[in-house]
Parts: structure tokens; sequence; C-alpha cells
């Protein structure tokens, strides 16, 4: 797809309901692009079978064809139809899905699978998602999903069907609108090695203890990218002192523009982050200040997500 292309698509926006699903699974079948809530934030759907298809995501996008996308699944038994799934996985699995864990596992040697989507890796990354719009959708189709965040590559990732529209509108097929995300940040990524041993390749709204953080320069998965979710102006980390021309995004005890959490709830924060990146990039200021940010719990998360935005 040219921008060229991409231009002359009329984008739909469907109505969460039973018909609106319906109509969204059509689309995939016939090969369309449609973005789905989940409880992290919109992924841009489209079958993960097809070679044609998932090209069509890197071009809407315009995403680097080195980064691997998240196939998504019902469930452990249909993730087994593409991944080896161990002990350690299935434990996993039993514990945290359906919900926002990604598991980056050896693939099968049989797996149905576009190229694309493993950008070519001896791995998968698998999520079964706990959203019932994208439970719903996966309920009515015979394929997985590959559905990376809503967005331009390397923009803020959209939690509103507004915010896909930003940047996709007349580049896919349709949004279903499900209302906000609740969680608010991409999901946790942990790769599964041989015998068991864990490795954190994204943190997200999930700990894993046992994971040990990611070291080296391999591309593996999703949001491993050092410059991410860019809000396309400067960004001042920990900010305690302002100047005239910030957007301050705040928190706890420091006001804001925009304010993360007015109690310091880094759940509510992590669930406001994006659209508070989201205003402060329409709005006329020059830069964005954001306040200390604990790095604590899922506070681990948001500031991994803020230090590749200032990036």
């Amino acid at each position: 797809m040219s921008d060229k292309d991409a231009t002359e698509v009329t984008t739909q926006t469907i109505l969460a309901d039973t018909a609106g699903i319906a109509r969204a699974a059509q689309i995939l079948r016939d090969g369309g692009l449609v973005a789905v809530p989940t409880e992290t934030v919109y992924g841009l759907a489209a079958r993960a079978d097809s070679a044609e298809t998932v090209a069509k995501i890197y071009a809407a996008k315009g995403r680097p064809d080195f980064n691997p996308l998240i196939a998504h699944v019902r469930d452990a038994d249909h993730a087994a139809e593409f991944a080896q799934i161990g002990d350690a996985a299935a434990r996993l699995c039993g514990e945290h899905w359906p919900g926002p864990l990604t598991l980056v596992l050896s693939l099968c040697d049989n797996a149905d699978l576009a190229p694309a989507v493993t950008a070519g890796l001896p791995t998968v990354a698998l999520r079964a998602p706990a959203h019932p719009v994208m439970q719903a959708l996966l309920a009515q189709i015979d394929f997985p999903l590959a559905a990376p965040s809503a967005n331009r590559s390397g923009f803020v990732s959209p939690t509103t069907s507004n915010h896909v529209l930003e940047t996709l509108a007349g580049r896919i097929d349709a949004v279903v609108d499900g209302g906000p995300t609740e969680k608010g940040l991409e999901s946790t990524i942990v790769a599964v090695r041989a015998g068991g041993a864990m490795q954190l390749l994204r943190p997200g709204p999930i700990e894993i203890a046992l994971a040990e953080p990611i070291t080296g320069d391999a591309i593996e998965s999703p949001g491993q990218l050092a410059s991410h979710y860019a809000p396309g102006k400067p960004v001042r980390l920990n900010a305690r002192k302002v100047a005239p021309d910030d957007f301050v995004i705040g928190f706890g005890g420091v006001e804001g523009d925009c304010t993360l959490s007015a109690t310091g709830d880094l759940d509510e924060a992590a669930a406001r982050l994006y659209d508070c990146l989201h205003q402060a990039a329409k709005s006329d200021r020059s830069r964005i200040a954001v306040a200390p940010i604990p790095d604590d719990g899922i506070g681990k998360a948001i500031n991994d997500r803020l230090r590749r935005a200032a990036a």
C-alpha cells in the first residue's frame, strides 16, 4: 500500500456491538485492516496467516520490517498451533491468560503464519487478550490476528478510537469503537527460553518476578526500539521546574496541563499516559515536561515508555 493508495481508503467507525463485531470479522476474513480495542491499547488487526494482509499492516503503520508483530490467539490451545508450549510457558498462560501478557516462544515448524509476523526469527510473540471485543472477534474467525498498536510507527500509542483516526484515518478499513482502554500501556512481553528461563523484553501491566531484563540489541518483539511512542516534541523527564513553553504532564502533587493521577495512583497514571501525550502533541507548547514517576510496580513500565518517548 503506497501513501497515495492509503489516502483513498474510507475508514469506517464501527460500534462494538454484535453486528459491529460480525462486520469487523468479515472485513478481516476478506483481508482488510481493522483497529480493535484491547485491554492495553487499540491494536491494528489483520489475519496473521496471510502475507498480503500482514504486509498491509507494515505499510499502513510505516513500520520497519525487522520489527516482529504479536499474534493474538483465543487461548493456550490455540497458541500451541503456532509455538512450542513448555511447562514454564504453560504455567504463565494458566496464571495470566487471557490478559496483558505476551509470550515469545519457539516457533513450530508447521506454524501457519505469514513470515513477516516473526520478521524471520525462529520465535513468535503470542497473546490471548482479555478485552471482550477482541475475544468475541477471535471467537468468530478461524485464524490468529496480527495486531500491533493502531498508530503510525513511532508515534504515541492509541487508547481511544479517536487516537487511532488521528494517524490512520484513510489508511485502514475500519475501527471498532470500544471506548477508552483499561490498562493504557502495551502488554508485558516475556521470552521463555529452552529449559524454562525467562527474560523480560518489555515491561507492562503484569510483573513476572523471575524474568530477567534483556541485554543486547537484538529485536525480538515490539517495543524494543530505543526511540518509540514519540509525541513529536522534546520530552523532559523528572521535571520539577517548568518553563512557559512547556506542556506539563503532572503526577501526584505536581499539577499539570494534563495530570496522570492527582492522587499518585500508578494504575490511573498508566491508563492516562498516552492520552496525556496525545494532548501534549496537539498543544501549541513546543516542549513537554513530565513530573517524576515512581519506578515501582507499573511505574517501571510507565518510565520505560517515557524514556523511549524522550529518546
